[in-house]
């Protein structure tokens, strides 16, 4: 895993903007309708060619492929793995259920939108296992030819480093309805077996590793909203031991762990604090975290890292750009935010600076414009450049 040797390097949590095209694609797969699937594998690979230049273009140093070739960070994983068929209503989150006006506008902004739900997952109804490691692999070498060729084509010569993501046994057990294991243990046991396939074929093609764990955080204002705090924390501690078994072939160093309480905008006002999450994270056995500090909610909470360090080989990915807004940041805020992440850790070349969340995290739900992503991601170079300055 890359460390900011001699300047802040860039990253963000992977998922970018989808063309309408593809959108519309995975929108009509999901909700049952019938699509060509050559059709939807070239639109794919089409938005991963342009994904990867876009990013080198914008100041990205640790880059993916944007999950232009899945419908979502998690979703994907219903066309790889047995077992899952169906849909259900999740529970709407916590701090939108208190707020029966907001609730209201908020379904009525949403109506006849193009996208693909979260909140209408599959069900479990089989066996969980992953179907064949070439579905992953596929997606690992069109990645590989698209950096090949970016990397020829660009001044810059691509990324420092790449990196896929791939989704947590947890958010999967949260979303995804059980009706087939007899318990939680069980089920979270087949899902991080299944995973496994995942994790280690993305490595073994030479990829960082990013877990998508937003269930570490929100799922206490969405699954266990109406339970107290202990059994949430404990579902973490579940959750972090079946991840632990699930890399446990992998070098630490290989893998990143991104954590947030939701992707979506709302008051965030039942959301767990990160206080209390951290010192059970802090057992995971990754190389560093990718945790959101800019949003208005925990833009506050770096200082949690003061109090419970990282360990001396770990690194942070600070998110200092918002993801759900379509204010582009000024530079020198982008820096202040890195500043006091460096102060925080107390070096500033465990500092990667990131943005809170993904962009797209399912296809079609994201709400800032295409062309202000990267303006976004170009405000968030500028501003590790001026940080760099004063850092180093």
């Amino acid at each position: 895993m890359q460390w900011s040797r001699d300047r802040i390097l860039t990253t963000h949590t992977g998922s970018l903007p989808r063309p309408a095209a593809l959108v519309a694609l995975y929108a009509q797969r999901a909700n049952g309708g019938a699509v060509d699937a050559a059709a939807l594998d070239a639109a794919g690979l089409a938005a991963l060619r342009w994904i990867v230049p876009k990013q080198i273009e914008a100041g990205i140093d640790i880059g993916n492929n944007g999950e232009q070739q899945r419908e979502s960070f998690f979703l994907h994983v219903r066309h790889r793995m047995t077992g899952f068929a169906g849909q259900w209503e999740r529970s709407p989150p916590g701090d939108v259920a208190r707020y029966p006006d907001f609730a209201q506008a908020r379904r009525e902004q949403g109506a006849g939108r193009v996208a693909v739900s979260h909140f209408r997952p599959p069900r479990a109804v089989g066996e969980i296992r992953y179907r064949d490691a070439a579905l992953v692999a596929a997606e690992c070498d069109d990645f590989r030819a698209v950096l090949d060729a970016a990397g020829q084509e660009t001044a810059s010569g691509g990324f420092v480093e790449p990196f896929l993501t791939a989704p947590s046994p947890g958010i999967i057990a949260a979303a995804v309805l059980n009706e087939h294991y007899d318990s939680e243990d069980a089920y979270l046991t087949a899902l991080g077996e299944a995973l496994r396939v995942e994790y280690e074929t993305i490595v073994r093609s030479g990829f960082l590793l990013q877990l998508d764990c937003p269930d570490l955080a929100l799922e206490r204002h969405v699954s266990y909203q109406n339970r107290p705090l202990p059994d949430f924390l404990g579902f973490v501690e579940r959750v972090v031991t079946v991840i632990n078994r699930a890399i446990a072939n992998i070098p630490r160093e290989r893998v990143r762990m991104h954590v947030c309480w939701g992707n979506y905008e709302a008051p965030h006002d039942c959301d767990v604090e990160l206080q209390d999450i951290l010192p059970i994270l802090r057992h995971a056995k990754v190389g560093g975290f990718v945790l959101p500090f800019a949003n208005p909610r925990h833009a506050h909470e770096y200082r949690c890292l003061e109090k419970l360090p990282l360990a001396d080989d770990q690194i942070i990915v600070a998110g200092v750009i918002d993801t759900l807004t379509n204010f582009v940041e000024h530079r020198e805020v982008v820096a202040e935010r890195i500043e006091r992440v460096a102060r925080a850790v107390g070096d500033p070349r465990r500092v990667i600076a990131g943005t809170d969340c993904g962009f797209d995290t399912s296809a079609g739900m994201g709400r800032v414009a295409a062309e202000i992503v990267w303006a976004k991601l170009a405000a968030l170079r500028d501003g590790a450049c001026l940080a760099s300055e004063r850092l180093f």
